[in-house]
């Protein structure tokens, strides 16, 4: 099958369970596979479980016990679970699962591997190194130079992004205390402005010292890490940064946030001068985070400047680790590369988006991506490592993070080896628990993720499709939503749209036409959240779900006073207030790019967006 040939209704249950009986037989065969297998390992040995032992009285009770308990959990699980599988639902970060993830994940799941040792998971460890290997060479890496493994969830993968760039900054700490030859006639100043190319290749000259560099690097040296300077991040940072320079021991104290532009992207310019105003100070910079599709706006920095920043102060002898946040934009990277995997050039994108069919409107092919986003995405590979969520854009079932290192030799600064689970000097897939945070961990998750490469590539024959349905789902609501108004008795509400998606993340509030209060607006907004919510309208009475956030000063600055402002509010009204509360749509669902489907369900969602708002004005 070509990519051209790829039908994306083929890939999920679907809202209705459309495709149930593909789905049954296979996870019927994938079971009878397995129970075979069980069977066939040494066929000469007798059933322990006897037909005699069926037919005991205990044996029936507790068969019923548990019968009773799985009738419960299908009625929870029925009654209290949102149903993301419905193009309704246009709110948290999750929609549909791909049917050969789901399917992948059983199977394994029956085998009960565990991915930190190779011993006890030789099928699942070898998945994950070949998916960790496709996942640095999706974002550009050289082949057999860069690596990555599957994490728990991004919060995870940006710790050990913190991990890696903590640990590497302090090595030439180390090397002036253990291999003073290395790094003869440098200054601390000189020592805390290495790249982290420069410090792995003087690392590689000294392998024998190796151990005793890390127990004299930060890891093992507490005082060190106060010297390794600021960590910098957007304000449109995910919150687990403050959680990772918690246990990282950076302090949150050494979190920098810099401000971020109209388009919700950072601010680099305002970046530049922080990390010189530091520098003056004596202060070096431990490492700049850009994000790549922003939880709350879908705005994807501009990686390509933060990068062109980094160039340039390494000319002045200040350099820095570079992390790029791509937990929920990261597999979008699928819909810059061709059949080949090779990134297509800008001029040539729209006609690639056109024979993959990767938008059925040819407006949004030509309005997606930006210039800036195009060369944000391409910039990546410039970074020294990538967090990438399979179990966000990847459309995996949780939890499936991941993470990506630019040069597989960065590993060491982090190892470590438990004799009872694998040998030093071990080749990977053996040595993959030495090389990661968690212990132990489901090789189920491994084969969800592999499973589903092998169905669709990561490029535009395959995810890269998926990406575009759900992007142009997000550009059909922006403008569906852009402007749009309902009556109210006699009053007039309007919604307003925050910024055109850079990714696939509409956010929107609605104002009463005249309304110049933002306390009034914001609590209208809040109200229709409490309508569209799971916790206020439950699941079958609740014909349209949403999530919101708010955007308040001590997070965002100024930043949000432009939208504001362009909803009627004054800046006085902006600084008395100090915060905008927001409803935010995460469109995931790989049906909303079709026309007709998008104005099918948005008959049904305007409809009930005017019921809920006639209860809101009905209850004032």
């Amino acid at each position: 099958m070509s990519g051209k040939d790829l039908n994306l209704k083929a890939l999920f249950l679907g809202p209705k369970s459309e495709n149930t009986e593909f789905f049954e037989r296979h996870l019927v065969d994938l079971f009878e596979d397995h129970s075979e297998w069980r069977k066939n390992y040494h066929p000469e040995d007798m059933p322990i479980i006897k037909n005699t032992d069926k037919r005991q009285k205990d044996y029936l009770e507790t068969s019923d016990k548990m019968e009773e308990v799985l009738t419960e959990l299908s009625v929870k699980l029925r009654s209290k679970s949102l149903p993301w599988h419905s193009p309704r639902f246009l709110g948290h970060m999750n929609s549909e699962t791909l049917m050969p993830a789901l399917l992948g994940y059983f199977a394994a799941m029956l085998y009960n591997g565990n991915n930190v040792a190779y011993e006890s998971s030789p099928g699942t460890s070898e998945m994950e190194e070949e998916v960790g290997l496709e996942f640095a060479k999706f974002m550009g890496y050289e082949d057999g130079i860069g690596w990555g493994h599957i994490c728990a969830d991004g919060s995870i993968a940006n710790l050990e992004g913190l991990w890696y760039a903590r640990n590497i900054k302090s090595l030439p700490l180390a090397m002036k205390e253990v291999t003073p030859n290395l790094v003869e006639g440098k200054s601390e100043w000189e020592l805390l402005n290495m790249s982290t190319e420069e410090v792995l290749d003087l690392l590689a000259k000294v392998p024998e010292k190796l151990d005793e560099l890390k127990e004299h690097s930060a890891r093992g040296c507490g005082d060190k890490i106060r010297k390794l300077g600021k960590w910098f991040v957007p304000q449109t940072k995910h919150y687990s940064w403050l959680k990772a320079a918690d246990i990282i021991g950076i302090g949150t104290e050494n979190i920098e946030a810099v401000k971020v532009n109209e388009k919700y992207r950072m601010d680099t310019e305002e970046l530049e001068k922080k990390i010189r105003e530091f520098a003056s100070q004596g202060i070096p910079t431990l490492g700049v985070v850009g994000v790549v599709g922003s939880t709350e706006e879908g705005a994807v920095d501009d990686i390509h400047k933060i990068i062109e920043v980094k160039d340039r102060l390494a000319k002045e002898g200040i350099k820095f680790y570079v992390h790029v946040d791509a937990a929920y934009g990261g597999y979008s990277r699928a819909i810059f590369l061709d059949e080949n995997d090779k990134f297509i050039e800008k001029d040539e994108l729209k006609a690639k988006y056109l024979e993959y069919g990767v938008f059925e409107n040819e407006a949004t092919a030509d309005a997606w991506p930006t210039s800036e986003t195009y060369e944000a995405y391409k910039a990546m590979s410039k970074a020294d490592s990538i967090t990438i969520d399979p179990h966000k854009m990847g459309y995996i079932p949780y939890s499936a993070g991941g993470i990506v290192i630019k040069d597989k030799r960065m590993r060491d600064s982090i190892s470590y080896f438990a004799t009872y689970v694998f040998e030093k000097g071990m080749n990977i897939p053996a040595l993959l628990g030495a090389f990661m945070l968690e212990g132990s961990k489901a090789g189920a998750t491994a084969a969800a993720v592999w499973t589903a490469h092998k169905v669709l590539p990561l490029n535009i024959t395959g995810y890269g499709k998926l990406m575009g349905a759900s992007i142009e789902g997000a550009f059909n609501l922006y403008n569906h939503f852009s402007g749009k108004s309902f009556m109210v008795g006699d009053k007039k509400v309007i919604m307003h749209t925050l910024i055109r998606p850079d990714f696939n993340m509409v956010d929107f509030v609605f104002n009463e036409e005249g309304n110049k209060d933002l306390k009034i607006m914001n609590k209208l907004n809040h109200d229709m959240y409490d309508q569209a919510s799971f916790v206020s309208g439950g699941l079958y009475a609740n014909d349209f779900i949403t999530s919101h956030t708010d955007f308040a000063k001590p997070d965002y600055g100024d930043s949000p006073f432009h939208f504001v402002h362009s909803c009627g509010m004054s800046r006085e009204e902006w600084d008395k207030e100090g915060k905008v509360t927001l409803l935010r749509a995460c469109v995931l669902s790989p049906f909303l790019g079709n026309m007709d489907t998008f104005n099918e369900y948005m008959e049904k969602i305007d409809s009930a967006i005017s019921e809920k708002l006639n209860k809101i004005y009905d209850v004032r």
